[in-house]
């Protein structure tokens, strides 16, 4: 997802400044959104790193995507909500170009992880007698992925610079030569195929494959589900734990999908079509969908772990300071990543990894 930079208004005369509810919102927009996400994520990482029990795969790339999130919510958030405010860069030249390059690692980072998670439990639970991923495996490919996320980032900060834009320019109007971070690229070409590839390999490819995955999980346990109930009098049981994974399933695709669109569009007209946004309302109109796609940092430990009574329960442990928590408390009976689809055992089984998965 491109980074884009403050539009330099073309009709310097117009007050483009927020309003005073305007700017406001903004600013409890956006701390609720840090706080959140900062406080969600950090439970996320605090409960897996304590417990070594629950460091299995899912988990490993669960406390992945919630380290990425924390660094977006402590880089990319106050830098953003500041310059927007502003309307000028007052942070130096290292921060613009450490902030877009940070910002598009840890965008890369939470979607290989969310896409990665997609393919443990297709592998787990459509092929359960298959292949299964290894936690050291995990780790290399935690690695893999922050190696592919810095070098797909780095033309942020080679193209990233700190300028005065109206240095050189004359007119009847008198103009406050302020700083601004902005992108230079060698041509207007350059970074349209830049952006337009990190549009489809940070959206619409791995929300595609997510969406497969998901829908051949969903499949496999509809089939599993009706067989079971064939065999076995447990109509209500299953069907409130099949509803469950699928309401979750459907959540996940949906919470990725609507919280990066918005901010995508946003980017391609801009990158596209810049004069199709209003000079004065370029500001107001970026912090909006860039607000929308900043909540993801709130929703996933959302969906991935408080949702979850593995999760709450363990979290309660933890900041209780308990280290021998009940280990025979019962645990949910459907955890998505462990699901067994083999009939002949009539219940779904764990593996006893205590996995965050609902």
């Amino acid at each position: 997802v491109e980074i884009s930079h403050l539009n330099i208004p073309w009709d310097f005369t117009e007050d483009c400044s927020l309003s005073l509810s305007g700017t406001t919102f903004l600013i409890v927009a956006y701390s609720a959104v840090l706080a959140v996400g900062l406080v969600g994520n950090s439970c996320l990482v605090l409960v897996i790193a304590r417990h070594k029990e629950m460091r299995n795969v899912t988990n490993i790339l669960i406390a992945n995507l919630s380290f990425s999130d924390i660094l977006m919510c402590v880089v990319c958030l106050p830098v953003t909500i500041l310059y927007t405010l502003m309307d000028r860069w007052i942070l130096g030249e290292a921060l613009c170009k450490l902030t877009p390059f940070v910002q598009c690692i840890s965008v890369t980072v939470s979607i290989f992880s969310i896409v990665l998670i997609a393919m443990e439990r297709y592998q787990l639970i459509v092929h359960p007698t298959g292949w299964k991923p290894m936690a050291r495996q995990s780790y290399l490919a935690v690695a893999l992925i922050w190696i592919t996320a810095c070098l797909i980032s780095v033309p942020f900060v080679k193209y990233s610079i700190l300028t005065l834009p109206f240095q050189n320019l004359t007119g009847p109007f008198q103009v406050i030569d302020q700083p601004v971070c902005m992108e230079r690229w060698p041509s207007v070409q350059a970074r349209q195929a830049y952006t337009t590839s990190l549009l489809i390999f940070q959206y619409f490819l791995p929300l595609s494959f997510i969406m497969l995955c998901y829908l051949h999980i969903y499949l496999r346990l509809r089939r599993r589900k009706d067989m079971v109930e064939r065999g076995r009098n447990t109509k209500q049981k299953n069907n409130k734990g099949a509803t469950r994974i699928n309401i979750l399933l459907t959540s996940i695709v949906v919470a990725f999908a609507l919280s990066w669109l918005p901010l995508n569009i946003f980017n391609t007209v801009f990158d596209w079509n810049h004069e199709a946004i209003p000079s004065c309302g370029h500001d107001i109109i970026f912090s909006f969908c860039h607000l929308i796609a900043m909540a993801s940092t709130c929703i996933n430990p959302v969906i991935y772990g408080f949702l979850n009574n593995n999760f709450q329960k363990q979290l309660k442990s933890t900041l209780l300071h308990c280290r021998c928590w009940d280990v025979a408390e019962r645990y949910e009976s459907v955890p998505l990543s462990t699901v067994s689809t083999e009939v002949t055992k009539g219940s779904v089984l764990s593996n006893g990894s205590n996995s965050i998965n609902t």
